[in-house]
């Protein structure tokens, strides 16, 4: 340190000598430092500006390899490699500026020795003499040459005239004609040893160091594409670090770090202009790979197991099972135990006719396919939540995998980063309008898609010619399920009503029949001779309890009136002689599978895909309603009562109609398990013989 301390020693002093002030002579050396470190500079926005031009690169690696830390770093350090790049270069000039911090300090901590040239014996004497005259002080204070300073500019240097040592009245003028003073500020001041009005030291530190975080979050190449938490939390280490210096340093060492924050600032609009980010970084890469990573990394504290949990250790066994198996055949995924319904059929088939094993992933710990597998040895169950999920995908070693969640690559779920040919199927979940229904390109990133219907081809093959996308497979499947609740509903008891049932059923979208009109619809049917059920969505249940209680009381009087809050008894959707729905999918499940018409409420429409105009498909959830039933206005919601017993009294025409529209809207009535079991079969078989016919090769 001493070694340093001269060599700074040496550069304040001639700063000193040319302006003959301590402070102005501070900011002189931090200048000149600034000057001689310019090459320093320019090289860290070089090497930042090839950092931050990789991120993109770095983002997208760590988006592919999720939650797999080991192969990130791999494939990092390639990509380091490849662009001769070492992030610990970046260091350096952090050194540098410790390094200099630390000597700037040994230098205005000894002026004696550094600056103002006095010979050792005297700095002796004259430190011997301060000890003496001042009650408190330690040998080992690294102030007693400042405490000296200020004791002989104050009028008592005649204690020091008569200490043995070389030049003894020479360096006491020289002590006494040292300026120590800097815009009202003595830079001898310590402000933890002061207080009151020097504490002004650290919050001008404080503040530069605010400044300059400003600054770099601003307009620094690389700490400018950090996260939000990285920028402020970097700022509020720096401001505190400066707080902390400026109360325990002399405040000539304040001073220089105040003079190197505020030419920093400066130094970095200057390189920023000479050498432009903006002219090698791809921005627009960047922040989508930023956006995207960001969703993955959001997803995963949302929905991440605490290690106390017991799921926790559940999970990971489950994780390890499954990606210890290679080269699996079919893999289903389920967000939760009421998707297996859409499964099940094709499961069954597959299990029947072949040997094929059948990997099932689900999202819920208490899925019935845990119980199945108990009996069924060829369904292999993986609890994965969301969180491990998207790790998982992205290590899919499978030949098909069939899902009913939509969206697949667009947000979390990824597709496989390590196999290129695995078949992704997409199952819709019922009859209606995907275009309409979903999300814009929810379905472009599947290979293959089962359509339950015509209008669902359509609307794939056209929005494929809007969007210029890849042609996917579409197989004319058909609906398994609505399958099941036809004969499910054939072969229930023949129910003996006493009077016709009306079952309101409400969607739980925005401005539906309970936000809207229910009490209308329900004070227009009170004086039928109806049977009334109002079966709320369960959404309604949980999020508007006190509403729901609220309706039983207004119509507990009533016996025809019953506000259903048990879901438990699923009997009054099929037994219904009218529906009474708004654009809820429970709708075309009940006319498609009872032949019974809806009145559908014209509450607002329901629109994922503000973009679904663009094909020119009318939406099948649209033009069916006038089709299967009426339609009833807001304006006219008084005359529920009038609808409903027109749909009554016209309830043979509308079967007719519903059975036609079945039979030609929906493929392979009472086949659809065969045709889409057996695809995916085929299949597999072709994907094997493929990958055998290869491995001969």
């Amino acid at each position: 340190m001493e070694l340093l301390g001269k060599i700074l020693g040496a550069v304040m002093t001639f700063c000193y000598s040319l302006s003959k002030n301590y402070g102005l002579a501070i900011i002189l050396f931090t200048l000149f430092s600034k000057i001689v470190l310019l090459p320093v500079s320019i090289w860290v926005q070089k090497n930042s500006i090839k950092m931050v031009k990789m991120m993109p690169q770095i983002n997208q690696i760590k988006i592919n390899h999720f939650g797999d830390g080991d192969t990130i770093s791999e494939e990092q350090q390639k990509l380091y490699k490849e662009n001769h790049y070492n992030p610990l270069a970046s260091l350096i000039p952090l050194a540098i500026q410790i390094f200099l911090l630390m000597g700037v300090v040994e230098v205005i901590y000894h002026p004696f020795e550094y600056i103002l040239s006095i010979p050792n014996e005297t700095i002796s004497s004259f430190k011997e003499v301060t000890l003496q005259k001042e009650e408190g002080l330690s040998p080992e204070s690294n102030s007693l040459e400042l405490y000296t300073i200020e004791r002989i500019q104050n009028g008592e240097g005649n204690d020091y005239l008569s200490c043995e040592g070389e030049k003894v009245e020479d360096s006491v003028k020289k002590i006494k004609d040292f300026e120590m003073s800097f815009l009202g500020m003595d830079l001898s001041w310590t402000a933890s040893i002061l207080g009151g009005i020097t504490y002004i030291v650290p919050l001008l530190a404080g503040l530069s160091s605010f400044l300059l975080s400003f600054a770099q979050n601003r307009i620094n190449v690389l700490q400018s594409a950090q996260s939000l938490w990285n920028k402020w939390g970097t700022a509020i280490l720096s401001v505190g670090l400066s707080l902390y210096l400026g109360t325990f340093v002399p405040a000539g060492v304040a001073l220089y770090w105040v003079a190197s924050n505020l030419m920093a600032i400066i130094q970095l609009f200057i390189l920023n202009k000479v050498i432009n980010p903006k002219q090698y970084i791809d921005y627009e890469a960047l922040n989508k790979t930023h956006n995207e990573l960001s969703l993955l990394e959001a997803q995963t504290k949302k929905n991440k197991i605490k290690r106390n949990d017991p799921l926790f250790q559940r999970e990971r066994n489950d994780y390890k099972r499954f990606l210890a198996i290679d080269n699996k055949h079919l893999v289903f995924y389920s967000e939760s135990n009421g998707f297996y319904k859409y499964f099940k059929s094709f499961i069954e088939y597959i299990l029947k006719y072949t040997n094929i094993p059948i990997h099932y992933i689900t999202s819920d710990p208490k899925d019935n396919i845990f119980k199945l597998a108990e009996t069924e040895t060829k369904i292999q169950p993986y609890f994965i939540s969301e969180t491990k999920l998207i790790p998982l995908m992205m290590k899919m070693d499978a030949d098909v995998v069939f899902m009913t969640m939509p969206d697949l690559e667009n947000f979390h779920i990824k597709r496989s980063r390590v196999r290129k040919d695995v078949e992704y199927i997409y199952f819709p979940h019922g009859v209606g309008s995907n275009n309409l229904t979903m999300r814009k390109g929810s379905m472009d990133n599947y290979d293959t898609i089962f359509a339950i219907c015509p209008h669902q081809r359509e609307e794939v093959e056209k929005t494929e010619i809007a969007y210029g996308l890849k042609k996917k497979k579409i197989i004319n499947v058909g609906y398994p399920l609505l399958e099941e609740m036809i004969d499910a509903y054939k072969h229930k008891d023949e129910d003996k009503k006493e009077k016709p049932l009306i079952l309101i059923a409400p969607s739980w979208q925005k401005d539906n029949i309970v936000d809207l009109c229910l009490e209308d619809i329900l004070d227009s049917l009170k004086d039928e001779d109806y049977r009334i059920v109002v079966r709320p969505h369960p959404q309604h249940v949980k999020h508007m309890p006190e509403k729901m209680e609220l309706l039983k009381n207004k119509y507990a009087s009533n016996p025809n009136i019953e506000i259903q809050t048990d879901f438990s008894n699923t009997n009054t959707v099929v037994e219904a002689d009218v529906m009474i729905s708004d654009w809820s999918g429970v709708a075309t499940e009940y006319f498609l599978t009872t032949n019974k018409p809806v009145l559908y409420v014209d509450t607002p429409m329901k629109v994922m895909n503000p973009e679904y105009t663009k094909i020119d498909t009318i939406p099948f959830n649209i033009w069916v309603r006038e089709k299967v039933g009426k339609v009833i206005s807001l304006e006219n919601i008084h005359q529920t009562k009038d609808y409903v017993r027109d749909l009554l009294e016209h309830k043979e025409d509308y079967k007719n109609a519903i059975e036609q529209i079945k039979n030609q809207y929906v493929y392979n009535l009472g086949n659809s398990t065969e045709v889409g079991a057996k695809y995916i079969i085929e299949t597999i078989f072709n994907k094997v013989r493929e990958r055998h016919s290869s491995e001969k090769e």
